[in-house]
């Protein structure tokens, strides 16, 4: 048996938001076998173990999770992204979440884009990244937020989405072909259905405002979803979208930028969760501009950018739980550990920490695997220097601020002392 100790941490209890005592992890394998406090006389002794490492008093944080990224999303044109070769694309998206490990994200929801093969790579250790968690192809309306044909095209089968890895996208009209379609993304190994439920920025033909699907498709997706054992996650920003959304059976809003009191409140009775996605645009209102977007599309980024960190406020006044995520694409998505200091203007950082650790296990059912320190979850860890329950400042630059990153029982990297 592989066994390794970190002693002389004080680990954080993500479900109660606070530091435990000085104490010891025990790992097994890919797995915290047990996390045992240390006594007067110090750390306990544990025998059998071939590494010991001193974490020297510092904070131990579970693995961070983003509930919301594209991995193949290596431009952020994706109509070209589309037209380019999967190779290609698969190859890109190697380099995206080997720098999303490295930030500290162990576990990650991709929301759509990634396929299978992606994520068995990374399970055989053919590409360094974060556990992966695959919706597939979005399922779109005809003219719907992820229908990125340019409005002089008409053809249905000329059609990419920020999935890039194929021009056929999960377009579908009527209940009979979402259904279809729900069922093709849980053939090909989906483990959550991602729907298009309103309108969009980087979208040419949908107005921001607007509602997507009628009610009975997408109540198909739905109840699709939840025969396979699966959940919904919709893209929606009004509060008639998001309202339509919940009621119909969706388990996560994405976005949601312009959500209100009554529609927060329709989500609590329903048990959704918020994942709010600011550090997208705050690096597309920098350089939106220079990217080439249109000023359509310029007008709807400022809009939804301007009313986020309100949707965050009224969401954790409701009692809606909040989950960490960021939607970034090309090369902004360096700017991923931004989210933390975005954030920080409306939520604590305990939680600002609980949507990257419990909250979004609990959205992904997760629980007792990520976003804890707890025997039996996966041996992801980070120790990081200072208070994260008063200051999260450390998770926003991550190359100096994680003094060691671990994912399952292997470290990756380590700046301790020796």
């Amino acid at each position: 048996m592989t066994r390794l100790t970190i002693s002389d941490v004080r680990p954080f209890d993500s479900v109660r938001g606070t530091l435990g005592p000085l104490s010891t992890l025990v790992i097994e394998h890919d797995r915290l076998a047990a996390v045992l406090p240390h006594s007067g006389q110090g750390a306990p002794t544990v025998d059998d173990v071939a590494q010991r490492i001193h974490g020297g008093g510092r904070v131990a944080l579970p693995g961070l999770i983003d509930a919301h990224v594209h991995v193949t999303a290596a431009s952020h044109d994706l109509t070209a992204l589309g037209l380019q070769p999967a190779s290609l694309i698969a190859a890109e998206s190697g380099a995206i979440m080997r720098g999303m490990l490295q930030r500290g994200f162990t576990t990650v929801r991709d929301a759509a884009g990634a396929d299978a093969g992606l994520q068995t790579a990374q399970q055989k250790g053919l590409f360094e990244g974060p556990r992966l968690y695959i919706a597939g192809f979005p399922i779109c309306q005809t003219g719907g937020h992820a229908d990125m044909r340019p409005r002089a095209v008409r053809q249905r089968d000329w059609f990419c989405s920020c999935a890039g890895l194929g021009l056929l996208g999960a377009i579908a009209d009527g209940v009979g072909e979402v259904r279809r379609a729900v069922r093709e993304q849980v053939r090909t190994g989906a483990n959550q259905i991602k729907i298009m439920a309103g309108g969009g920025i980087s979208s040419p033909a949908d107005p921001l405002e607007g509602t997507q699907f009628a009610l009975d498709e997408l109540r198909a997706a739905c109840e699709e979803a939840e025969a396979a054992n699966l959940y919904a996650m919709a893209h929606a920003y009004s509060p008639r979208a998001i309202t339509r959304a919940v009621e119909a059976g969706v388990r996560s809003i994405e976005h949601g930028n312009l959500l209100d009191e009554a529609s927060a409140r329709v989500m609590k009775r329903h048990g959704a969760y918020l994942v709010p996605t600011l550090a997208t645009y705050a690096a597309l209102a920098d350089e939106g501009a220079r990217l080439g977007w249109t000023g359509e599309m310029l007008d709807k980024l400022a809009r939804v950018k301007g009313r986020g960190l309100e949707a965050v406020r009224i969401a954790m006044a409701e009692g809606v739980p909040v989950v960490f995520g960021t939607d970034l694409l090309g090369h902004m998505q360096a700017r991923q550990s931004e989210e933390f200091t975005i954030r920080s203007a409306v939520l604590s950082p305990v939680q600002i920490l609980q949507s990257a650790t419990i909250e979004a296990a609990r959205l992904m059912r997760l629980e007792g695997q990520a976003g804890e320190l707890v025997a039996g979850a996966w041996a992801d860890v980070l120790l990081v220097d200072g208070d994260p329950t008063e200051d999260v400042s450390m998770l926003a630059r991550p190359d100096t601020g994680i003094r060691l990153l671990m994912q399952a029982g292997r470290v990756l990297r380590s700046s301790l002392a020796a």
